[in-house]
């Protein structure tokens, strides 16, 4: 078999590569988009090329010979970017893996090492292939040789041989080197003869064919000011020619017999895609080296069955069960089909089929048969709607996602099924529409669509397994988030049951509130105007009233909420302002809002628990969000007096986690004054204020513990000096008084300050107790802001996310226990770290006893949990 040697010209190639894609990183947070787009070639390039030698040949270091000559050789380059100079090592190790050689040399370029290399397997016959997006190497090009430039960043490629050059450029690959040093070349500072591009440069070539002959003929050249300009630079040029030639007799001391390549070791170079997050790329090696005999199923084609009987065998074994439905807000929606998958074939299944089927309800409420989801929570309250308690699910795919991915905002089967590196995976759009033009699918359309979402969940669901093993996390998807999912499934089917006319009257008492506050807006203005319009506001406030201006836009003065607030003692109007917007905001979202989603016939509110959306593991809630209750209002507040139970005799019962954050600091920080405080029961926010202000007990002012309390709190969160200074209206200086004063008081927590953040810059994240994980791939940006909040993201999610991850599991051990004990109560709100019950006036006594006991109890730390509880009529009371 005849000898092909493939030279590539690395620091080209990845500097192309760098420049063409993203910035990526992998969950380290190493910036791996130059190696993935060089690796993407490498590729192409193996099965392409089918080399039987290779090499990468690198730069280096910014001097060479070619120095001696031209100081200014390279001048004003741009200096690399650190995030495309640290991939080269990355490059280094990754052609390590694939057994491919790599070589540099002092004082020459890649350049010249792919020349020599090039000259000598010519020599010996060999074939040659170059690779390179530097026209430079063009000189090499011979009947052996070709050169591939890289065009538009790295795919698009074009191989020049000495016919293609003649044509194309009209030169012959000797002459690149005349042609470059009559024309120069910017990027390399080489100087050529000023005025003559490429187009004059080839001209000349054309009728004098080199540089020599040219001066050699000086007058023949046509055209006065060209001739000028050839004679004013003869230097420059001819010193140009001596820069662009390539030495094909570098001293390199690699041989070509050394350079041998007989294939990857698959093994290794899965380690690395693995390390380094190629995961389409780990698939695709995996493909080309798998067994001929086994084929792969293409994950977007699949032969399906459509069953109007179904029979055991349907159902056999671990199954993948897909619902598909159109509407979001799935209490309200309808099942427009099922997709089952497992070892016996691939079935779609007519909803009524399905749901009047008594082998389906059978097989879903059965434990003991395997069920694989998409989404555990979802498909619970869908058959919960349809009389159907599924049991047996042993795997929820988007909870996977999210515990992998919990910066991505899509969890949809085909951007999971990408992410797994299965490109093929596109059917949403072809079926459905997009947008506002979203339809029920032809009945063919929808039965592959959905047959095909199963089919992908079943196919890819042990890979995504073992990536939750590989991170730690199976058992957190296991035995924290799947049987939470079910829990809040239960909670969002039994709803809670709202007072409809406790809400109208909120909302006639606003109304009243708002028109009063709007006249004695006016009177204060002097006239009349829209309080909702910036543009109408902004003139009363700042020209009429002659407030001072705090910040401009480009339609005129600002009138948002920041700006008001620190005009607030500026004029009696500001304050009014203020109560208004939040009045009538509360009036908008909540009072109309809540009316919206009130269930007709039931009375009851369904709001949805979202899982999968928050990077600390926080839940949220949609339709209504009851996380965002304004609170602070006690009109907000009061909004909570129409959340009651649903049976008579029965009571509101609300726990909540006493300052969990802070407890969760002090146990991750160990830091001795704060468990001791914690373990003595004291006031945290006036031990505090003691600590900090070096004072007694008895002489802590409120104002000194209000203080203290925002620092606390604060601290969590990586407060800066400023941010300190707005929350509490002192000077910065004072500000950042305060907290060095805070560190001293209490070093460990500043010691987990420091720890954590270079943890996160070493392994580009940080976890939970419980080993959540949240990605920080800007916690080493060159961009400060960006940084500096990676690096306060980093000391707050441990805390923040433990935070999350306890009142989770305590959900758990309750839920667990009302059942043990066959008690009524049930679990119906979680918001942030308070949870809402409802329960017959008889149960209390026990729930006194067994809530605080469970939640306290859920995780052992170095510091007790407190747990506060209050009952009554409505959720207002129990507060």
């Amino acid at each position: 078999m005849r000898n092909k040697l493939v030279l590539i010209d690395g620091n080209s190639v990845i500097y192309r590569a760098f420049f063409a894609l993203p910035l990526l990183n992998n969950d380290k947070g190493v910036y791996t988009n130059a190696v993935y787009g060089f690796t993407n070639m490498l590729l192409k390039i193996l099965e392409d090329e089918k080399p039987t030698h290779m090499l990468v040949a690198f730069d280096a270091g910014k001097t060479t010979f070619r120095h001696e000559t031209y100081k200014e050789y390279k001048g004003g380059r741009q200096k690399t970017p650190p995030e495309l100079s640290e991939q080269i090592p990355l490059l280094k190790e990754l052609l390590d893996a694939f057994n491919i050689s790599h070589y540099q040399l002092d004082l020459y370029e890649a350049d010249d090492i792919i020349g020599t290399l090039s000259k000598q397997a010519q020599e010996e016959n060999w074939d040659v292939t170059v690779i390179s997006g530097d026209k430079d190497l063009l000189q090499l090009v011979s009947d052996k040789v070709t050169v591939n430039l890289t065009k538009k960043g790295i795919t698009d490629i074009e191989a020049y041989t000495p016919d293609f050059m003649q044509e194309k450029m009209s030169i012959s690959p000797e002459q690149i080197i005349d042609l470059k040093a009559l024309m120069g070349d910017s990027s390399d500072n080489i100087p050529g003869v000023p005025g003559v591009g490429e187009k004059t440069a080839t001209k000349l070539l054309k009728q004098f064919e080199t540089v020599d002959n040219v001066y050699e003929n000086l007058d023949d050249v046509s055209g006065k000011k060209l001739k000028e300009k050839l004679e004013n630079h003869k230097e420059d040029a001819f010193m140009s020619k001596k820069l662009v030639i390539i030495d094909r007799e570098s001293p390199i001391d690699v041989a070509l017999e050394k350079i041998t390549y007989a294939g990857y070791p698959q093994a290794e170079v899965s380690t690395i895609f693995k390390d380094l997050g190629f995961q389409s790329l780990l698939n695709r090696i995996d493909s080309e080296d798998a067994d001929e005999d086994e084929e792969r199923v293409e994950l977007s084609e699949i032969d399906y069955i459509v069953v109007n009987d179904l029979t055991e065998e349907m159902l056999g074994g671990e199954t993948a069960l897909v619902l598909e439905m159109l509407e979001e807000n799935y209490h309200y929606g309808k099942i427009e089909g099922v997709g089952v998958v497992n070892q016996s074939g691939a079935y779609f299944i007519p909803t009524e089929t399905a749901i009047e089927s008594e082998a389906f309800k059978s097989w879903a409420e059965d434990r003991s048969k395997s069920k694989v989801v998409f989404d555990a929570k979802k498909t619970l309250v869908t058959l919960l709607n349809n009389d159907i308690q599924i049991k047996g699910i042993t795997f929820d795919m988007l909870l996977t996602s999210y515990l992998l991915n919990p910066a991505e905002n899509n969890h949809d089967i085909p951007a999971i099924a990408h992410r797994m590196g299965e490109t093929d995976v596109q059917f949403d759009e072809e079926v459905y529409g997009k947008g506002a033009k979203m339809k029920v699918p032809e009945q063919d359309k929808l039965t592959e669509h959905v047959a095909r979402k199963a089919n992908v969940l079943f196919q890819i669901k042990e890979e995504m397994k073992e990536q939750l093993k590989v991170n730690e996390q199976y058992e957190l998807l296991k035995e924290l988030e799947m049987p939470l999912a079910l829990i809040l499934g239960e909670m969002e089917h039994t709803g809670v049951l709202v007072d409809v006319e406790r809400i109208r009257e909120m909302g006639d008492d606003l109304k009243q509130r708002l028109d009063d506050l709007e006249r004695e807006i006016y009177e204060l203005a002097g006239e009349e105007f829209n309080l909702n319009s910036p543009k109408q506001l902004g003139p009363i406030l700042f020209e009429k009233l002659g407030l001072p201006v705090i910040k401009k836009t480009k339609t005129g003065y600002s009138t948002a909420a920041d700006v008001l607030e620190q005009l607030q003692n500026e004029h009696a109007i500001i304050p009014k302002l203020l109560l208004y917007r939040q009045l009538g905001k509360l009036q908008s979202t909540y009072i109309a809002g809540l009316l919206k989603v009130v269930d007709q016939g039931t009375q009851k509110i369904h709001t949805r628990f979202n899982q999968a959306l928050t990077q600390t593991g926080r839940l949220s809630s949609v339709e209504p969000n009851l996380q965002n209750i304004p609170i602070r209002l006690e009109e907000g507040r009061k909004i909570r007096q129409a959340f009651v139970p649903s049976k008579r005799d029965w009571v509101m019962f609300a726990a909540d986690y006493s300052q969990i954050e802070l407890r969760v600091l002090a146990h991750i920080a160990g830091d001795e004054k704060l468990v001791e405080a914690f373990t003595n029961n004291l006031d945290i926010h006036t031990q505090t204020a003691m600590d900090v202000f070096n004072v007694e007990r008895g002489k802590v002012t409120d104002n000194m513990r209000r203080q203290a309390k925002a620092v606390n709190f604060g601290i969590v969160y990586g407060i800066s000096d400023y941010g300190l200074s707005q929350n509490l209206g002192i000077t910065r200086k004072e500000a950042k008084q305060f907290i060095e004063r805070y560190f001293e008081s209490y070093p460990d927590v500043k010691a987990y300050m420091d720890d954590i953040v270079q943890e996160a810059k070493h392994q580009g994240y940080v976890t939970t107790l419980m080993k959540r994980r949240r990605y920080l791939p800007e916690i080493t940006s060159r961009n400060f802001n960006r940084r500096s909040f990676a690096e306060r993201t980093a000391m707050n999610t441990p805390i923040q996310g433990s935070a999350a991850d306890i009142i989770k599991k305590a959900m758990i051990d309750l839920h667990e226990k009302l059942n043990d004990e066959k008690l009524e109560a049930r679990m119906l709100l979680q918001v942030h770290d308070e949870l809402i019950l409802e329960a017959p006036q008889e149960e209390i006594e026990q729930l006194k006893e067994i809530v605080p006991a469970i939640m306290e109890k859920t995780v052992d730390l170095n510091v007790p949990l407190k747990v506060d509880y209050e009952y009554g009529e409505s959720w207002f009371d129990a507060k």
